[in-house]
């Protein structure tokens, strides 16, 4: 078998980005600021902002519910959003002019302090970082197939790049940025000391990446990852219009129980008298994201229909929820945010840096092929 030539793997290593270049790069950007649309949002809308100087502690969910109700009497609350204590929760409802509206509301001081009818910044970041804002149909969006196809781009660039620069090692003990040799030189060097220093960023997003891509199959195949939430059995319907026995806080205090470290993240109110409390959170465990821990209570009877915890999940289960506290460096809280943010910085430059390396070549040797060519057609 013969050997390829560095020149063929310089070759491959180019086309694994070029010809999607602006995508790529585009798709870099926007998971960059989604890594720290959370802080981007508490820097530029005051009404997100959780303000507790009075050292207040965060009142009960179901009161906050009950602010959002007194404001608005005819409102049907389907959904409670928890984010970091520096943030506002969102409940989220709709009303006779409101199809649909999120309302944020202090936890701390319980007032309403905006009511918004479009989706937050951070649901727009991982939204148009996620899946391009292509609908879903049937299982499937098209814009999240093209985005997870990224992870082989990522991951084709990486064993390329490791193929070709040889002792890849020693831009850890031996960085070199050449300032005054040259535009080459100096976009050479940075490219080739960016992808060294940023291996393991690049091996973590290649791997998410390809596991949302597996997901995406999965959901298209209609293969369930999650059982579907479960609903109240007939049998167990009272005769009369009474309400039900389990209200939001006696359902919260139950998942508590089960679940001594659990803090809400998400919560869904029933839909219709055999819908069920559907309450989602985090844990003790920093791997798993926001969505980890999660019981559905029965509100007529007080009793956990379902729960999952990481303990009880299983191996599809768990990727799909370590996925997203890899991919976007929610592991450690800010700090850890605060590196995925600098290294996706650095992964959206070096695609930058590749393409104008790739146009400065093509801008050299383009004359050099006409004149060639220019030649032939002479002689022909």
């Amino acid at each position: 078998m013969p050997r390829l030539s560095k020149k063929f793997w310089f070759q491959l290593h180019g086309w694994f980005s070029l010809p999607v270049w602006i995508l790529f790069c585009f798709i870099c950007v926007t998971g960059t600021v989604s890594v720290i649309s959370h802080e981007l949002t508490w820097l530029t809308n005051s009404d997100a902002r959780a303000s507790n100087p009075y050292n207040l502690p965060a009142k009960p969910i179901a009161e906050l519910i009950t602010a959002v109700e007194q404001q608005f009497p005819t409102a049907d609350v389907t959904s409670v959003l928890t984010y970091e204590s520096y943030l506002v929760n969102a409940v989220v409802f709709t009303d006779t002019d409101k199809p649909f509206a999120v309302a944020y509301v202090n936890q701390y001081s319980g007032e309403v302090q905006a009511v918004y009818q479009t989706i937050s910044f951070i649901e727009f970041m991982r939204t148009l970082h996620g899946w391009l804002f292509f609908p879903w149909q049937e299982g499937y969006s098209i814009g999240y197939y093209l985005v997870s196809a990224m992870a082989f781009v990522i991951l084709g660039a990486l064993i390329t790049g490791l193929v070709i620069y040889k002792n890849f090692w020693r831009a850890f003990t031996q960085p070199k940025l050449r300032f005054n040799q040259g535009r080459k030189t100096l976009l050479k060097d940075l490219h080739t000391l960016s992808g060294v220093w940023s291996i393991w960023f690049m091996l973590i997003m290649s791997l998410t990446g390809l596991w949302y891509l597996v997901q995406a199959i999965m959901w298209h195949n209609e293969i369930d990852i999650e059982e579907h939430a479960p609903t109240v059995s007939v049998t167990e319907l009272p005769n009369t219009q009474q309400a039900p026995l389990t209200d939001l806080s006696a359902a919260l205090a139950i998942t508590k129980a089960k679940f001594p470290d659990f803090e809400p993240s998400y919560i869904m109110l029933p839909e219709h008298n055999r819908g069920m409390y559907n309450i989602m959170g985090r844990g003790d465990t920093i791997f798993y994201d926001d969505y980890a821990f999660s019981t559905a209570i029965n509100p007529w009877t007080g009793e956990i229909a379902a729960s999952k915890s990481p303990a009880s999940m299983t191996a599809v289960q768990t990727l799909s929820h370590i996925a997203d506290p890899l991919h976007y460096g929610t592991i450690g809280g800010i700090w850890t945010k605060i590196i995925w943010f600098i290294f996706g910085c650095i992964l959206s430059g070096m695609s930058i840096t590749g393409f104008m390396m790739w146009q400065s070549k093509r801008t050299k040797v383009t004359p050099a092929v006409q004149q060639q060519s220019t030649l032939a057609e002479t002689t022909n």
